[in-house]
């Protein structure tokens, strides 16, 4: 299957305007590309990309004064795949976890899990460990948050989240990443491209998405709190400890969004868009 993947953001500043955006595709799925991604900027200026602290592709530039557009696109090969499971998955005591997955354990910004630490335990601490309380943590998401894309705030964090009510798809991700911590369970942000690949497409507009990776029985395991359903096509962006780490734009300087487009869909080998329900039937297990 291929797969093509991209975004066009296109924002106005007042003057010269530094930028740092995190919407390249790991580096692990370099070697899918079918072609060298293509991005652009109008009007042209230099892309600098270097790699942050936990190895996300970064790329720097300065917007000139006016409107700036910038833009990605690329097809990558994937393996037709669904995430992962594996129901019998173990949680790993704190002491026998690699120093790598130690930071998923602590509060962040938009997590908070020692705040919410008595709750997640009233909740949870009776349940078996393992890949079943996971299950339990995200499904509990589902009981007290209901998806609504109008309801986008940089300012709501999981201890709000946990609340209930209306959410989007980094509330989800940041309610179980503060509840999985709690629980002394390595948890850590993901964004990236999720196509209705698979499954029956959606009438919302196409979105970064965010999911989660748990760390069970010694590697790293894909979830979905917005979806709670296993999917096919996943291109990861970043990996943080939570949106903050992750932010699509970061503007010094203040900018207006004037559009902001994303695209995530199957393709043939002439780049025509393909049907999405066309694919994984056969590898759905």
């Amino acid at each position: 299957m291929r797969v093509r993947v991209g975004h066009e953001f296109r924002i106005k500043v007042e003057q010269p305007t530094p930028l740092i955006c995190l919407v390249a595709p790991e580096a692990a799925r370099h070697d899918d590309f079918t072609a060298p991604e293509q991005v652009t900027t109008v009007p042209h200026v230099d892309v600098h990309e270097y790699r942050d602290l936990f190895g996300n592709i970064c790329r720097r530039m300065v917007a000139p004064a006016g409107e700036f557009v910038l833009r990605g696109d690329v097809t990558l090969n994937d393996d037709e795949m669904w995430d992962d499971v594996d129901f019998a998955a173990q949680e790993t005591r704190v002491e026998d976890l690699p120093d790598d997955a130690l930071i998923y354990l602590m509060a962040s910004r938009y997590v908070e899990s020692d705040v919410l630490s008595q709750q997640v335990w009233d909740l949870f601490g009776h349940l078996q460990p393992g890949w079943g309380r996971v299950q339990a943590v995200l499904d509990h998401g589902h009981k007290v948050l209901t998806f609504d894309y109008g309801t986008a705030s940089v300012f709501r964090t999981a201890h709000d989240a946990s609340k209930g009510g209306m959410a989007v798809c980094r509330d989800f991700a940041h309610l179980a990443l503060a509840y999985l911590r709690a629980l002394n369970i390595p948890a850590r942000y993901v964004n990236g491209y999720v196509g209705d690949i698979g499954v029956p497409k959606v009438d919302a507009p196409m979105d970064f998405a965010a999911w989660i990776e748990v760390y069970l029985s010694g590697r790293w395991w894909t979830f979905d709190p917005r979806n709670n359903e296993r999917r096919l096509g996943r291109v990861v962006v970043a990996r943080g400890r939570d949106a903050a780490d992750v932010a699509m734009l970061a503007s010094f300087g203040p900018h207006q969004l004037l559009d902001f487009t994303v695209w995530c869909h199957p393709v043939d080998e002439t780049g025509q868009e393909l049907d999405g329900m066309a694919f994984g039937q056969e590898t759905r297990r």
